[in-house]
């Protein structure tokens, strides 16, 4: 790829802070190697674990990935309402662990002028359509350029299906995706008249063992290391709970925060309602994707007991300001870590709680389902042109020559 001088002289700048001399000299072939720069944008609404996945195979693509978050109001004119407002958004996209940089405000229709502003090689999107509010493919001048990469989408999990979840108000809708009370749900919810589109609806999320090595740091507690343990649900893995994570971290000088998931039927015995609105293996990749997160337990007990402690030889355990609910028989949770003196009390200044995003959605119901039905009708108008197109070059094939 031919770079203008700009993007030329800070290459070379790159590479002799790498070698440490003017030009690189003494550098061998392996340290004189490009820094790939990579470029991804969108809105970031409900950051859940198939945005982390896409960021991370996108990191994977390069060596430093810079994510562009849109505003509130280019969300609104091209899709709808935001669930989250932009600083929500942009501060969520910093927690995710494969996230570089972020350029916040980023521009809805991503330019050739864009890319090269921040010296990146590509951008990387996974493989649904994003559209503008008149129908265009935003990635359509990078594509034509050759600078567009593509990254599988996360199978079983979008913010339309999440929302659906949560207007579904169902205690089975994460165990028995076949519920006729949840297809008929989904069908009006996220829907248009005719058709479906591949990239809007609801499919069931099949967690894998290489999932979740792939999300995992895979590092060890070092001597020196603070072994810090939280517990809780997660569940719609939110701002509230980077908050959160980020104060644990800050704890002590070298952390190594655990995080314990308390498995669904647990979680329904102290919320109720529908929650959780995630099922434990999409809550654990939603944690895990954190950047303040060194471990998961996965269905860790309710109670912080003795065998917890000693077996991860943990130096600290903490809990937000919300609401303790007792254990089974009536007990302290956090009875053990109190009476060992290492149990702390975290306060992260963010009170926003799942149900809080559940009663944002609720209140905007309407504006949700027309959104999403707008979002169907627009893609199911590409998926149609595609066809055509096709089916035009085929019937041009066939014609014999003359």
């Amino acid at each position: 790829m031919i770079k203008n001088g700009h993007h030329a002289e800070e290459e070379q700048r790159e590479e002799d802070s790498v070698c440490g001399t003017p030009g690189g000299s003494a550098c061998s072939p392996e340290k004189r190697k490009r820094v790939v720069r990579l470029w991804c944008d969108g809105c970031y609404d409900m950051v859940h674990y198939g945005h982390s996945n896409q960021l991370r195979q996108a990191k994977a693509m390069g060596d430093y990935l810079i994510v562009g978050v849109h505003t509130d109001a280019e969300i609104s004119k091209h899709k709808g309402p935001p669930v989250f407002t932009q600083e929500e958004r942009y501060k969520m996209v910093r927690a995710i662990k494969w996230v570089d940089e972020i350029v916040e405000g980023a521009p809805y229709v991503t330019t050739l002028e864009t890319l090269d502003k921040y010296n990146c090689d590509s951008c990387v999107h996974g493989d649904d359509i994003t559209l503008t509010v008149d129908g265009k493919d935003t990635y359509a001048e990078v594509k034509r350029l050759g600078r567009y990469r593509e990254c599988r989408r996360t199978q079983g999990v979008s913010t339309t299906d999440l929302v659906g979840r949560m207007l579904l108000m169902t205690k089975t809708h994460h165990s028995n995706m076949d519920n006729p009370d949840y297809q008929q749900h989904t069908d009006n919810f996220g829907k248009g008249p005719k058709g479906h589109s591949p990239w809007t609806g609801v499919s069931q999320f099949l967690q894998t063992s290489q999932k979740i090595i792939q999300f995992a740091s895979g590092k060890e507690p070092q001597p020196g290391d603070t072994i810090i343990y939280v517990a809780g649900a997660f569940d719609l893995f939110h701002i509230g709970h980077v908050d959160f994570l980020e104060m644990v971290y800050k704890q002590a000088e070298r952390p190594y925060v655990i995080v314990g998931l308390h498995f669904d039927q647990e979680v329904n015995r102290y919320k109720g309602k529908n929650y959780p609105i995630m099922n434990i293996h999409e809550r654990t990749l939603s944690v895990l994707a954190c950047r303040y997160v060194s471990e998961v337990v996965i269905g860790a007990p309710y109670a912080v007991g003795k065998d917890l402690l000693d077996h991860f030889r943990v130096d600290l355990v903490c809990h937000g300001k919300t609401e303790v609910f007792p254990d089974k028989d009536t007990s302290d949770p956090y009875a053990e870590p109190k009476k060992r003196g290492v149990f702390r009390t975290v306060d992260s200044a963010n009170n926003l709680t799942t149900d809080d995003i559940v009663q944002r959605i609720i209140a905007n119901r309407l504006q949700f389902e027309a959104r999403n039905q707008k979002k169907e009708a627009k893609e199911m108008a590409v998926i149609e042109a595609m066809k055509r197109k096709e089916q035009d070059q085929s019937e041009g094939a066939a014609q014999p020559a003359h």
